[in-house]
C-alpha cells in the first residue's frame, strides 16, 4: 500500500493490517472495464471565468492534515552498498565534478507562502506544472495559477482547482481536491487538466482545451466515475495519488485504490484522447484493477517531443518491486473499437543494481512507521523521503533509432549512515523491447537528496531536479544533468536554485511532512528548455512555498560550440505519377533523409522504407483536403547506400508523387517545428505552411499539392528554392544554412488560380 493511503486511513480510525490479501473479485477482472463519461460540458476560456480564491479555512477538510499524529520510526534494516553510486569521498567532492553544462533561465516564486492572494490550505503542495507555447501552468494541492512563460509574471489566478469545472456542476464543481495534474499534450498542442474527486463515489475530472492557449480558448469538461470506488458510502477518500500521462491513443491514468480499509492495488486506465480532443460527449475510459497487492504505485509513460511512439506501440507503466534489484514494466494495449481486446500485460522484470529504499521505506507499506530521515539545519525534525515509489514523471522520448524511458526514486547510499541519494535510470528500446541502458545514484557529497523529477531533451541531454538538505543546510532546490558525451551513469555538478537567486529559506520545524512529488517538464517550443517546480520553506517562517525555475543545455539549444552549425543537401530526387517507389542516387553519409509525398484517394501513409534499412518516422505534418494529401517523413542517422525509397499506403492512391532530400549536418532529434495549411489557390502568392523555428540555420522542407492549378514558381523574394514542379505541385527547401530563428514560409506563384491546396512544412535542427 502506498504511504499516502495509510496517512489517509490512519487519521480516520480504520484498522490496517500488516499485509492484506488481494481482493478476490479484483483478481478475477481479466478484461478492461469500460466507463462512459458520466457528464460532459463545455467551459468558456479561463479569461472569462472569475478565479475562485483559495481560502485558508479549507485546511480542516483536506485529508493530509492529521498526518503528523502518526507514529514515526526507522526500520532496522542494513542498507546495501550502492554499486552505481556516483563517487562519494573526500577526494571526490561535489566541487570536483565537471561544471553543469546548462544555462539558467527564469527563477520565480510559485504558489505558496508569500504569493499574493494565496492562502496555504494543505499540509504539502505536491507541486506540478506544464509548459505550453506561451504559458506555464502550476498546480499545488487544491489551487493553480497561469504564468507568462516569457518573464514569469502572473497571467491568471491564484484560483481553486475546481474553478475550471464550474460550468459542469456536480460532481466536479463543488470542491477543490488534492493531487491535481496539469499537462500539455505536445502531439496535439492542447492543455489537459486532471482533478480527482475524493468524495464517495469517487470521480476523475478531466478538462481538455480547444486551443494551445490556456487562457483564451475554451475547454471540454468530463467526469468519469472510478470503476472500483463507485458506491455511495459514509466514508473518506478511497482513490489516491493519481497521475496523468499523454500517449497518442489515449490519456493514461494510474492511481491507488483502497476499499473498506483494504489496499486492492494500482488502477491503470486509458481515456479516449481522440474523443476528448474533438469534444465528443461519448468519451470512454477503460480500466484494469487486477494489478495485485504485491505491487505498489505505477507510473504511466508520458511522451516528450513531437515524435510519437512507433505505430501500434503500447503504453508503458513502470514500478519497482520489493527485492530492490529490478524494475517492473507493464504494457497497456487499448482497443477503442473492441474493448474486449484491450490488454494490460506484465510485469516484465528489468534487473538493476541492488538498492535500499531511503529512510527504511518498503515498496508496499501498510504501517506507516518509516520514511523520515532527511536532516535539516537548526532542528531535530527529520523529513519524509517518499521513497516507496518511482517519482513523477516517467518521461518517454522517441529518437527514431531507439526509444528511451527515464525514471528516478530515492535510495540510501549505503556508505554514510542514512544518507539518501537519487537513483536514476535510462531504459532503451532499439526494437526488441525495453532494457536497462544506464543507471546511477546521484549523491556526490554528504548532503541528502530526494524528491526527484527527471526528463530528457531532444538532443539526449538528461536533467534531474530535486530537493537537497543536511544537518548544516536548510532544504533547498537543485538540479543537475548530463549530456550524451558524459560517462554512462554519471551526472555533472549541480545548481542550487535558491542560492543562485539569494532566496531566503529555512527548515520545517513543525512537521516531518514534505511534498509527495515534484515536476520537471520540457518546453514544447524548443524541446530543449526544462521547467522545474517543487517545495521549499520560506526563511521568514510560515508554511511551504514553491519555486519555478527553467534551464537548458547548450548542446540542445546550440548556444555553445554549435552556435554556427552547417548543413548541406547531398542528393535530391523526384518522381510523379502512379508510382510505387522512388529511385534515388546512391546516398552518401548524410545525417537525414527527408521524404515528401503527395497523393490522392483519401488515404494516408502507413510507413516508409528503403533498401538500406533506414528507419523512417512521420514528421506529424499531414495535410488532407479535397481527397488530396501531403505528408513528410524522415530518417535520421541514415546509413549510406539507399537507392530506392518505398512508401506503403493505407488504401490505394491512383496518383503518387515523391521527393527526397539527403542532408548532412542535421542532429538526430525530432523536428524543430512542423505545420500544415490549406485553403484555395490565390493569384500570384499562395502561402504554404509557416513554421516558427527555435534555432538558427534549420533545414526546412515545404510542399504544396494543388492539382487544379499550375504552381509555376516560388514567389519573388522567397528564401526557399523551388526544387521540383511536377503535375502542378510545388516542392521547396530553404536555400541556405544561415537562416535566423523565427518564422519561415514558402509561397507559390500561379497566374491562373483554381481549386484547393494543401501544404506541409517541417524544420529540422542542425
Amino acid at each position: 500500500m502506498t504511504k499516502r493511503q495509510i496517512r489517509l486511513l490512519g487519521s480516520y480510525g480504520l484498522v490496517v493490517l500488516v499485509f492484506l490479501a488481494e481482493v478476490g473479485w479484483a483478481q478475477e477482472r481479466s478484461k478492461a472495464v469500460v466507463v462512459r463519461a458520466t457528464k460532459h460540458s463545455v467551459a468558456p476560456p479561463l479569461r472569462q471565468i472569475k478565479p475562485m480564491s483559495p481560502q485558508s479555512e479549507r485546511l480542516n477538510w483536506l485529508p493530509d492534515e492529521n498526518d503528523a499524529t502518526l507514529e514515526r520510526g526507522l526500520r532496522a534494516t542494513r542498507p546495501v552498498q550502492d554499486s552505481v553510486l556516483q563517487p562519494l569521498s573526500d577526494a571526490s567532492p561535489l566541487s570536483a565534478l565537471s561544471s553543469l553544462s546548462a544555462n539558467s533561465g527564469l527563477s520565480f516564486l510559485g504558489l505558496g507562502t508569500g504569493f499574493p492572494g494565496f492562502n496555504v490550505s494543505a499540509n504539502v503542495p505536491d507541486s506540478n506544472g506544464a509548459v505550453g507555447p506561451t504559458q506555464f501552468v502550476q498546480f499545488v494541492n487544491d489551487s493553480f495559477a497561469v504564468f507568462n512563460k516569457s518573464n514569469g509574471s502572473l497571467a491568471y489566478g491564484p484560483a481553486l482547482g475546481n474553478t475550471l469545472w464550474q460550468a459542469m456542476g456536480a460532481p466536479c464543481s463543488p470542491n477543490p481536491n488534492l493531487d491535481e495534474i496539469a499537462q500539455f499534450d505536445k502531439l496535439a498542442n492542447r492543455w489537459v487538466m486532471m482533478m480527482p474527486d475524493f468524495y464517495s463515489p469517487t470521480y476523475i475530472c478531466v478538462a481538455v482545451s480547444t486551443t494551445s492557449d490556456a487562457l483564451n480558448g475554451g475547454w471540454n469538461l468530463y467526469a468519469f466515475r472510478t470503476p472500483v470506488n463507485n458506491t455511495v458510502c459514509n466514508c473518506r477518500p478511497m482513490t489516491d495519488y493519481p497521475k496523468l500521462a499523454v500517449w497518442p491513443d489515449g490519456y493514461y491514468l494510474s492511481w491507488s485504490e483502497i476499499w473498506n480499509g483494504n489496499y486492492i492495488g494500482a488502477e491503470a486506465c486509458a481515456i479516449d484522447r481522440n474523443s476528448m480532443l474533438s469534444g465528443a460527449a461519448a468519451a470512454t475510459m477503460q480500466c484494469f484493477s487486477n494489478t495485485g497487492t504485491s505491487y505498489g504505485f505505477m507510473l504511466p509513460a508520458d511522451v516528450d517531443g513531437t515524435t510519437p511512439p512507433p505505430s501500434g506501440s503500447p503504453e508503458y507503466f513502470l514500478d519497482f518491486d520489493g527485492n530492490g534489484q529490478s524494475l517492473d514494466l507493464w504494457q497497456f494495449h487499448v482497443n477503442w473499437t473492441t474493448p474486449a481486446n484491450t490488454t494490460f500485460t506484465g510485469p516484465k522484470n528489468i534487473p538493476v543494481a541492488a538498492f535500499t529504499e531511503a529512510c527504511g521505506e518498503t515498496v508496499v507499506e501498510f504501517n506507516y512507521t518509516t520514511g523520515n530521515c532527511i536532516p535539516q539545519a537548526g532542528t531535530s525534525v527529520t523529513l519524509d523521503s517518499y521513497a516507496d515509489r518511482l517519482m513523477y514523471r516517467l518521461a518517454y522520448r522517441n529518437f527514431g533509432g531507439h526509444q528511451s524511458l527515464v525514471a528516478n526514486h530515492a535510495v540510501t547510499t549505503g556508505t554514510n549512515g542514512s544518507q539518501t541519494g537519487i537513483r536514476w535510470y535510462e531504459l532503451q528500446n532499439t526494437g526488441s523491447g525495453f532494457g536497462l541502458y544506464q543507471q546511477g545514484t546521484y549523491a556526490p557529497d554528504s548532503s541528502y537528496r530526494w524528491m526527484g523529477s527527471i526528463a530528457m531533451d531532444k538532443a539526449g541531454d538528461i536533467a534531474l531536479g530535486y530537493n537537497v538538505s543536511s544537518a548544516t543546510m536548510s532544504p533547498s532546490i537543485a538540479y543537475t544533468g548530463r549530456v550524451p558525451g558524459d560517462p554512462l551513469g554519471q551526472m555533472e555538478s549541480e545548481v542550487d536554485v535558491l542560492a543562485a537567486k539569494g532566496v531566503p529559506h529555512g527548515s520545517r520545524t513543525n512537521n516531518f511532512r514534505w511534498a509527495d512529488y515534484a515536476s520537471l517538464a520540457i518546453d514544447p517550443t524548443d524541446d530543449c528548455t526544462f521547467w522545474f517546480t517543487t517545495q521549499y520553506m520560506p526563511g521568514n517562517g510560515g508554511n511551504w512555498s514553491t519555486r519555478i525555475a527553467s534551464f537548458s543545455f547548450p548542446s540542445c539549444t546550440n548556444d555553445g560550440n554549435n552556435s554556427n552549425p552547417s548543413w548541406a543537401v547531398v542528393h535530391k530526387a523526384s518522381n510523379a505519377g502512379n508510382i510505387t517507389s522512388l529511385t534515388i542516387p546512391a546516398t552518401g553519409t548524410g545525417n537525414l533523409i527527408a521524404v515528401a509525398l503527395m497523393f490522392n484517394g483519401g488515404t494516408s501513409v502507413a510507413s516508409v522504407t528503403d533498401n538500406a534499412g533506414n528507419t523512417y518516422i512521420s514528421a506529424g505534418a499531414r495535410c488532407a483536403r479535397s481527397n488530396n494529401s501531403v505528408e513528410i517523413w524522415y530518417a535520421q542517422n541514415s546509413v549510406a547506400g539507399a537507392t530506392v525509397i518505398t512508401p506503403t499506403f493505407v488504401g490505394s492512391p491512383t496518383s503518387v508523387e515523391i521527393t527526397s532530400w539527403e542532408v548532412s549536418g542535421v542532429l538526430a532529434v525530432a523536428p524543430d517545428a512542423t505545420n500544415t495549411a490549406s485553403g484555395n489557390i490565390t493569384l500570384n502568392n499562395t502561402p504554404g505552411a509557416a513554421v516558427t523555428t527555435s534555432q538558427a540555420s534549420d533545414f526546412i522542407v515545404s510542399v504544396m499539392i494543388a492539382l487544379n492549378a499550375s504552381l509555376s514558381a516560388i514567389s519573388s523574394g522567397s528564401e526557399f528554392t523551388n526544387d521540383f514542379k511536377t503535375n502542378g505541385n510545388g516542392w521547396a527547401h530553404i536555400t541556405g544554412n544561415s537562416s535566423s530563428a523565427g518564422t519561415h514560409q514558402a509561397s507559390w506563384y500561379t497566374a491562373n488560380p483554381t481549386g484547393a491546396y494543401c501544404a506541409s512544412t517541417v524544420a529540422f535542427a542542425p
